[in-house]
């Protein structure tokens, strides 16, 4: 019974750490994007995008609120934005989103994680060619058809369309499309669960369990750090 208790204990810190960090990570987004465009969502867009994505992971609203308040402060952090590249074990691409008020910190801590799990940090360029930053959108499927979609959305800068494991139905942009499919789904009413723009490798590498653990385990040590956002590789 004792060992069934721990092993529940530790997923629901598991649980919190995930959340904890996730709220984190949109309160920069949301500092970000105030700093870029002020505090009315009607009019800033990437905002907007940070109220759909808190909802998604059960931000409350007074944090969201709480979040926005800061960044109008005069005496808040400026985060810069920073993307780190660098190889995992075994050949592994890697390219790390930050989001920090001190590069040097982040920069020092970034190198540390991959050396300590067997990587190496890159030079700029080294491994961002292997992915392509892309718009993605997720939405409830309800009534939806996804052929209907496909050639209704086709026009708005839609690449690419399917659904994912929990039913969903998952549409991806170039970069370049993100606002222009952003605002054609809020036009036609289409509920939108997520709206991220993400990094999609052109190719990937296919290794053993073992080595796969080798991978996760820098992937990991990347997205506790407090400055990373969000972690990409070309893992299979």
């Amino acid at each position: 019974m004792g060992r069934i208790f721990e092993v529940r204990k530790s997923a629901m810190f598991a649980r919190w750490d995930k959340m904890a960090k996730n709220f984190t990570r949109i309160g920069k987004e949301i500092a970000i994007a105030v700093k870029a465009a002020g505090p009315d969502p009607d009019n800033n867009p990437a905002l907007r995008r940070c109220y759909l994505n808190a909802k998604a992971c059960n931000m409350p609203k007074d944090r969201v609120e709480a979040a926005i308040k800061r960044a109008m402060g005069k005496d808040t952090s400026s985060y810069e934005e920073i993307v780190y590249e660098g190889y995992a074990p075994h050949g592994v691409a890697v390219l790390v989103e930050t989001a920090t008020d001190n590069s040097t910190r982040t920069v020092a801590n970034v190198r540390m994680h991959f050396t300590k799990s067997g990587g190496a940090l890159g030079t700029s360029g080294s491994v961002a060619f292997t992915f392509t930053r892309m718009g993605e959108f997720t939405i409830k499927k309800d009534n939806l058809n996804i052929e209907d979609l496909e050639l209704e959305l086709i026009d708005y800068g839609l690449e690419e369309i399917g659904e994912n494991e929990e039913g969903n139905i998952v549409i991806r942009t170039a970069f370049t499309e993100f606002g222009h499919m952003n605002k054609a789904l809020e036009e036609k009413g289409i509920e939108v669960i997520t709206a991220e723009l993400t990094r999609i490798p052109g190719n990937t590498v296919e290794l053993s369990d073992e080595q796969a653990q080798d991978v996760f385990k820098l992937v990991d040590k990347l997205e506790q750090d407090e400055d990373v956002q969000k972690v990409y590789h070309n893992l299979k």
